[in-house]
């Protein structure tokens, strides 16, 4: 059966299921979503996701929205030496931990940021920055002495955490403070199969 993944080249929603797809060796069809022409919002697209949001994976008939849900049923279904997810109680809740993070305060901080410089969205430029630079200085923290968020591992939530983290200078949001930020970036980064998001610059001249 195909697998289907509908997105942005823009979204890092949608980034960071088309690099785990890659890091699993995953074939998959990418189709891009005009979000600009609003067809994630077309009564077709809606049918398939009731909030109307890109990425969307089709395998085969199954039907999976939300980045981080995702995430959990690639790593499930198809990552049988449970690298990805771990099994243990206790590392899958800190997996849990930061997928969360990236829910939250990297979908507050860098990633709102990044969404008014490019894209024009009203929301406090200010204060997104504010909430970007809370994050990285408890990453910064969190990241001495270890190379992965959750585990000794890479884990998704690592895959889930980097793209608006590692674009954040889009947003108006410097990583120059963060070494050990910018040194888990480059991990991931080096990891084979690793595939980069579209640069901001190329998307929006097209």
């Amino acid at each position: 059966m195909s697998i289907k993944l509908y997105r942005h080249p823009l979204s890092g929603h949608s980034h960071r299921v088309e690099l785990f797809l890659s890091l699993l060796e995953l074939d998959a069809e990418l189709i891009d979503v005009d979000l600009m022409k609003g067809a994630h919002k077309a009564p077709e697209f809606v049918a398939k996701n009731i909030f109307g949001q890109v990425p969307l994976l089709e395998d085969g008939d199954v039907t999976i929205p939300d980045a981080n849900a995702i995430l959990i049923y690639l790593a499930d279904k198809y990552d049988v030496d449970n690298n990805w997810l771990p099994k243990e109680a206790e590392k899958q809740a800190e997996v849990q931990r930061f997928l969360s993070i990236a829910a939250g305060q990297v979908a507050y901080g860098p990633a709102a940021a990044r969404l008014v410089t490019l894209f024009g969205a009203e929301l406090d430029h200010q204060k997104t920055i504010a909430i970007s630079e809370q994050l990285l200085a408890t990453l910064e923290t969190h990241l001495s002495g270890r190379s992965w968020l959750a585990t000794n591992k890479p884990t998704i939530a690592d895959i889930a955490n980097y793209a608006y983290i590692a674009h954040a200078p889009e947003g108006g949001v410097t990583l120059q403070n963060y070494p050990n930020v910018k040194a888990w970036l480059k991990r991931i980064e080096g990891l084979p199969r690793f595939v980069p998001m579209q640069s901001s610059a190329v998307g929006l001249a097209a």
